[in-house]
């Protein structure tokens, strides 16, 4: 139980990182109740979730913004929100409340006074030494902890991506809507396949045929002017980051609808992008060797784009609801 105790991508959008000067084993986490040095955090060979996978986790981003000496951490309570749902589907009970967890992940980054772009992540694990593949009877425990983080995917210049062998994991099978750790070897055979073939992502489809998402990242296509992205019954992640650009469309003005999509619907796409924490908001600019619209950057996708890290990095007022500040 929880206890209180691609150096190419690093492009303006992202600041370079400046850990060098630092000894990143020296940043403070949170774990099973202390802010501890990551040398500290350690776990037995023995631990359920290491041996099964048996974890969820969330990943959040926060931006710094040298004007404001600001970092702001994006839709931290709805990460939150989610982590608390994965634990609940993974039968973990007893989860710290929104605010107490909220509370963790932005004191766990303000200890490490960070001056960068950094990545955050909070994970639940079952923590009982035991061999038996099970959910239910094991304790688990909390870690939470915070690294500089550029650009996971090119978000300047556009990605190509390949259309993979292996299916996008049904819900029936593991919970799609769940950060559930053990699903992401899933997603680990997509993008190997994906790069191997010389692309930079993959598109993973679902076992009827459909375009699901990237290997990890929402998926979202522009057809004559409107926004069209995969429908949650797709296998999808109820990405927040999804859910924060169609918040940002409409406010545009521009249609937004949700559906299944065919994969040659996508190559005859005006423009497609992929987006998640971690890949943020990435232009796709061919598919299966196929150009998309003009093999560049479309406009909408551009102003999506330019919009979103606008408001990430608190240049946006309207949108301030979206940050928490780290630094008080």
């Amino acid at each position: 139980m929880l206890t209180e105790k691609k150096d190419a991508a690093a492009t303006a959008t992202a600041p370079a990182s400046t850990s060098a000067a630092r000894d990143i084993t020296q940043a403070i986490c949170y774990f099973e109740g202390r802010f501890v040095p990551l040398t500290e955090a350690k776990v037995s060979i023995m631990t359920h979730a290491f041996m099964y996978g048996t974890a969820v986790f969330e990943g959040i981003r926060a931006y710094w913004n040298a004007d404001h000496e600001q970092l702001y951490a994006l839709k931290v309570r709805e990460h939150v929100e989610r982590i608390r749902a994965s634990c609940k589907i993974l039968m973990m009970d007893n989860i710290p409340s929104v605010d107490e967890l909220t509370r963790l992940v932005i004191e766990t980054a303000r200890r490490n006074n960070w001056r960068e772009d950094v990545y955050i992540r909070p994970s639940f694990y079952k923590s009982t030494l035991a061999i038996g593949v099970k959910l239910h009877g094991l304790q688990h425990e909390l870690y939470i902890l915070t690294v500089p983080f550029g650009n996971y995917v090119d978000v300047d210049n556009g990605i190509t991506i390949g259309t993979v062998s292996w299916r996008r994991t049904a819900d029936s099978s593991i919970p799609s809507r769940g950060q559930i750790v053990g699903s992401y070897v899933n997603p680990a055979f997509a993008k190997t396949e994906a790069m191997l073939n010389g692309y930079d992502e993959a598109l993973v489809l679902t076992e009827d045929g459909h375009a699901s998402e990237g290997s990890a990242e929402n998926l979202f296509m522009i057809r004559d002017g409107v926004l069209i992205t995969p429908p949650v019954v797709d296998d999808i992640l109820e990405g927040i980051t999804r859910a924060g650009i169609i918040e940002m469309a409409r406010e545009l003005g521009i249609p937004v609808v949700e559906r299944s999509i065919d994969r040659s619907e996508l190559y005859i796409a005006d423009e497609v992008f992929l987006c998640g924490t971690g890949a943020q908001l990435s232009p796709v600019i061919e598919i299966d060797r196929r150009a998309v619209g003009s093999g560049g950057i479309g406009p909408l996708t551009a102003q999506l784009k330019d919009r979103y890290f606008d408001i990430v990095r608190g240049r946006v007022p309207e949108y301030r609801h979206w940050l928490t500040p780290i630094y008080a």
